[in-house]
């Protein structure tokens, strides 16, 4: 993907997420990453922990490095948790390339939740 379409298309994922929530201001990173592991988890609380937070941004994070077989969905704990296995070690990359690489498949996500579910509202 060319650096102008993942700024656009990076630009758009914030833009649905931002209406969606009817936020103020566009979500960063961490904030869709957050997003991402409460929708993998499947469920929403009021409330989550500080570790329960953690948790949730490690569960979107290895969902999204799924898409490149280096984390394979393992199953469910108890709770309904989800969890992952290792497949294989993720390169050491600088702080760009990783923001560059999970950027690119929140955009794959993304697209995928607006296949399932027939498109996003678009601004009017």
């Amino acid at each position: 993907m060319d650096t102008w379409q993942l700024d656009f298309e990076w630009l758009r994922v914030r833009h649905i997420v931002k209406r969606s929530f009817g936020k103020a201001q566009l979500p960063d990173l961490n904030a869709i990453l957050f997003l991402i592991g409460i929708q993998e988890l499947g469920r929403w609380q009021d409330n989550f922990t500080k570790e329960e937070k953690q948790d949730l941004m490690h569960i979107a994070v290895c969902r999204l490095l799924s898409y490149d077989g280096y984390y394979r969905f393992a199953g469910r704990d108890a709770d309904g948790w989800p969890h992952y296995e290792r497949v294989k070690p993720v390169p050491v990359q600088g702080v760009e390339e990783q923001g560059t690489l999970l950027k690119t498949h929140i955009i794959r996500y993304f697209r995928e939740l607006e296949l399932e579910n027939g498109g996003f509202e678009e601004e009017e």
